[in-house]
């Protein structure tokens, strides 16, 4: 396997938003060796030409579920071929690990996470091999049994770790001063073993309208959970907050931030600075809290995405219809057979109550506007697609879009599916997240929502939208967003940089080349009963040259078929450990 390269004639972006220059890189086992003009090759050492070409550390995706889907899709694709190097995963008190020993408890786990990321049930629950119960077990058992292209990093997951000591009740109340204790041991064990900390869900609601187990937690719950990070230097508390339903988010924040008041601890909040059109109301005031918070002296970041949400919508797995408070419609999603799903959509007392719940979507979801729904993909090929559903309506006579919809489907079969309009960013509040020093973008979801698709290439979108076209942020700006500054967000500090004596994750590529290439069904997820469903991704941007630890992932524009991933953490001893 070649770890020798020579990568010459390029411009290097180094990750840290210093000035390009001209330079070539050499990278020998699996570190980078020697950066300078005009170095000469050695004997057995593959030169790249890299002429026209930047030469850059390997993209971060900062927010990821892999969790589940690494086990059966191993080849993370396309991420080689957008020069992703590093996957952040356990995100949103969503993770694997720690279980309990109840396997209906195991299940129900399996079953939020399955919900609210659209990753199927039966594989989650029948591929993975379960030989686990603390989080540090399941880091082993990943090592031992999942071969990567990329490294891996995770959290441990708030949801999983109630789930684990309070079996169904962590739906219910507050956890005794006991459960708290052995939540903290399950927090430990897993710092200890090199999570990037402790994600949390201040945002969620399930299927039937309940608050997920984490919202749940009380202060003192959450006070102590920080005081465990406290101990490990470098880990994070991560959250996501609710500017998009419930809109709960600035009093989330304001919690949140108390209880961390003096402890010292780093907190990422996702989507605590909204940046979509719609949420123009309270942005604002979000920026403006977020100053005041690093004013005070907390260290608090706020996560962020450069693209809206996915838009595509289905009747198989989405969790968009109760997301947009349409949980009668949900009940289609929710039937397990084509049979029942078509029962629903012809019965008169089920259209009545849909029509019902409809009215009741929130306002900003594009599911409340017609206008903005369209009927995209027929699984029976009867037609019309091409079409908003106002149009729909007005073309077959209906009154009201659910029951239009539910006419269309019952055509069209519940494998067909709809795309919603984009939200417009607003492009001030990205602009002010993009150059704020306690921001973390590439927030993308990949790994999740396979059939609404999520992430892997929207990347690039920095690179060509931002750089490229509208020549909002220089190339050292987007760079810096992507790499360095996330790996030092995270502790990564053995990477991000092209420096010498860094582990060689790197991305080669033509800036004039590469491009966000269109979405594409590949049938290759497997259903749990021996078949296969879909799932979208997307051809390769290009890289030039992809490498993970000195180890070319994409190279001549293919993936390679190696798997050099390492599970990565931060190299901050804890306290204990340092005193030692």
């Amino acid at each position: 396997m070649q770890r020798t390269f020579l990568i010459k004639g390029g411009t290097v972006v180094d990750g840290t938003g210093a000035p390009a220059y001209a330079a070539d890189v050499r990278v020998k086992h699996g570190l980078i060796a020697e950066i300078g003009p005009d170095l000469q090759p050695e004997p057995r050492e593959r030169v790249v030409d890299a002429a026209g070409c930047y030469v850059t550390p390997g993209f971060i995706e900062s927010h990821n579920h892999f969790d589940g889907p690494m086990w059966w899709m191993p080849t993370m694709e396309p991420m080689p071929g957008y020069g992703v190097t590093t996957s952040v995963n356990g995100n949103c008190g969503f993770a694997a690990a720690p279980v309990h020993d109840d396997p209906v408890v195991r299940k129900e786990m399996v079953d939020i996470f399955s919900f609210f990321e659209d990753i199927p049930d039966k594989p989650f629950l029948n591929l993975l091999p379960w030989d686990w119960r603390k989080w540090s077990e399941y880091k082993a058992s990943l090592e031992r049994n999942v071969k990567i292209p990329v490294n891996y990093a995770a959290f441990v997951g708030h949801i999983a770790i109630r789930l684990a000591v309070m079996g169904m009740e962590a739906w219910d109340r507050a956890a005794t001063p006991d459960e708290i204790k052995a939540m903290c041991a399950h927090l430990e064990d897993a710092l200890d073993a090199g999570a990037l900390g402790l994600s949390s869900n201040l945002l969620d609601h399930d299927s039937r309208d309940r608050p997920v187990p984490t919202l749940r937690a009380d202060d003192a719950e959450f006070a102590a959970l920080m005081d465990v990070l406290a101990r490990y230097p470098g880990r994070t508390l991560q959250v996501i907050v609710d500017h998009f339903m419930r809109m709960t988010g600035p009093a989330s924040m304001a919690r949140i931030g108390e209880i961390a008041r003096g402890k010292g601890i780093r907190i990422q909040v996702a989507g605590g600075v909204p940046t979509l059109e719609f949420q123009s109301f309270c942005i604002p005031d979000a920026l403006a809290s977020h100053e005041k918070r690093k004013a005070d002296g907390l260290d608090i970041w706020m996560g962020y995405h450069h693209l809206s949400p996915t838009t595509v919508v289905n009747f198989l797995s989405s969790l968009v219809f109760a997301q947009s408070n349409a949980y009668v419609w949900n009940d289609v999603v929710a039937a397990k057979t084509e049979e029942e799903k078509l029962a629903l959509l012809e019965d008169a007392e089920w259209l009545a109550r849909a029509r019902e719940s409809w009215d009741q979507i929130f306002p900003q979801s594009p599911m409340s506007k017609p206008d903005e729904i369209l009927l995209f993909e027929s699984d029976t090929g009867a037609g019309p697609t091409g079409l908003k559903l106002s149009a729909y309506m007005r073309q077959e006579g209906f009154n009201h879009p659910s029951d239009a919809l539910a006419h269309w489907l019952i055509l069209n079969g519940v494998g067909s599916t709809l795309r919603l309009d984009d939200w417009p960013n607003h492009e001030e509040a990205l602009d002010a997240l993009f150059r704020d020093p306690k921001s973390i973008g590439n927030i993308s979801d990949a790994g999740a929502h396979g059939k609404m698709f999520c992430g892997v290439g929207d990347n690039v979108l920095m690179l060509t939208k931002y750089v490229r076209e509208r020549k909002q942020l220089t190339i050292e700006e987007a760079v810096h967003i992507m790499t360095g500054k996330i790996a030092g967000h995270f502790g990564l500090v053995d990477r991000g940089e092209i420096k010498v004596g860094k582990q060689a994750d790197i991305a080669v590529f033509d800036l004039a080349e590469i491009e966000r290439r269109p979405d594409e069904r590949a049938w290759d997820v497997p259903d749990g009963e021996g078949g296969r469903t879909y799932r979208y991704t997307r051809a390769p941007a290009p890289m030039r040259l992809t490498l993970v630890n000195g180890i070319a992932t994409f190279d001549r524009g293919a993936f390679t078929g190696n798997f050099p991933g390492e599970y990565i953490g931060p190299t901050v001893a804890p306290l204990a450990q340092a005193a030692e």
